[in-house]
């Protein structure tokens, strides 16, 4: 039986009244217009952030409010993830410390400001690369450091085979997203009904889908893994196969300070380079004293200027690997445990990978 006729009896009258204001208040806007966002970037942040930062002894950095494997305290207070990472790894660079940061969530719908008001120096948070925000928002997409897609999870009691059998249901989206957008395109392009439940804080919208509001709860796949993996029975949820769009997640930062760009581009690229040659956390010492190949000793510093080039110590991929370990090792600390695998973010020397760093040289 069509989903249509079989989800609406789950919330009753109210919770349909709700969902169909939502749909009239957001979809036109939708039809006609990129997701809502910052207009331009304002005047107020200038000179150079490496040297603000250096000044200030401590990185500034937006994370997400907390989402499983990317950002997310510990028991302790203490952030951790692969987004968090990232932040962590400036601060290697820029002070040999990967505690000079400190760590400031913010919301999709607050995190562009933000950035472009000075509130934080970079955002390493599920952000997706885009024409308009690499362009009219005065911003810089360092690199891509995770491949992703927008995909849905419902309820495994829903018995729901593929996204296509969500004619007619409730899905719970956050406003000021990709994702809100996409959603509306893909029903429009599906030919299918769809009642979106719009809800600003993650907290709340995944409130809302635990508790019956929607049948169906959507957001790029990594973050639906996250979400399931922090479920109290992860397996009463199904994350679909179904991937609607692509989402090129990666750290971003303001136009105009292209050195502060090139240190943090040149830290991902080396963090996927380290994989490539085999350059670990525990033999990254060990491979500095004997590794004979020129690209190892110019990664590690042994060899050229290339640290100096970027305004840090040459020893700046050294000092990260030995704290944080390579591309590889990062992706199977933080996202391995939450039921992601590598896919497209493995090495290009993998069929179907496309995490791809140039030259050290």
């Amino acid at each position: 039986m069509p989903m249509r006729h079989t989800l609406a009896h789950t919330f009753g009258a109210l919770a349909l009244g709700v969902a169909t204001s939502l749909l009239a208040a957001t979809l036109p806007a939708q039809a006609q217009a990129p997701a809502a966002a910052p207009a331009a970037a304002p005047a107020a942040v200038t000179g150079s952030t490496l040297d603000a930062i250096r000044a200030r002894g401590t990185l500034i950095c937006g994370v997400g409010t907390g989402l499983a494997g990317f950002a997310l305290p510990d028991s302790q207070g203490n952030w951790r993830g692969f987004d968090v990472d990232y932040c962590r790894a400036i601060a290697i660079a820029l002070f040999n410390d990967p505690t000079k940061v400190r760590y400031v969530p913010t919301t999709a719908q607050v995190r562009f400001t933000a950035l472009q008001s000075g509130e934080v120096d970079i955002l390493s948070r599920n952000t997706t690369f885009t024409l308009s925000r690499d362009t009219s928002l005065g911003f810089d997409f360092a690199a891509i450091n995770f491949y992703d897609g927008q995909g849905f999870m419902v309820k495994r009691s829903l018995g729901v085979a593929n996204a296509r059998a969500l004619d007619g249901a409730t899905i719970c989206v956050q406003p000021g997203t990709t994702t809100e957008q996409n959603l509306a395109d893909w029903a429009r392009g599906a030919r299918i009904q769809i009642r979106p439940v719009v809800i600003e804080r993650l907290e709340d919208n995944l409130a809302a889908y635990n508790a019956g509001r929607c049948d169906a709860y959507t957001t790029d796949v990594s973050g639906l893994a996250a979400i399931r993996s922090a479920q109290a029975n992860p397996n009463d949820h199904v994350i679909l196969p179904d991937v609607i769009s692509k989402e090129p997640l990666g750290p971003l930062v303001r136009h105009g300070d292209q050195r502060f760009t090139d240190l943090v581009r040149w830290i991902h690229f080396g963090l996927i380079s380290a994989e490539e040659f085999g350059i670990t956390a525990a033999n990254a010492q060990q491979m500095l004293a004997n590794d004979p190949r020129p690209d190892v000793q110019r990664i590690l510093g042994r060899t050229s200027e290339l640290g100096r080039m970027l305004g840090v110590d040459n020893a700046w991929m050294l000092n990260i690997i030995r704290g944080i370990g390579n591309y590889g090792e990062m992706f199977e600390r933080n996202l391995t445990p939450i039921g992601l695998q590598r896919g497209r973010n493995a090495l290009w020397t993998t069929p179907g990978g496309l995490q791809y760093a140039p030259p050290f040289r």
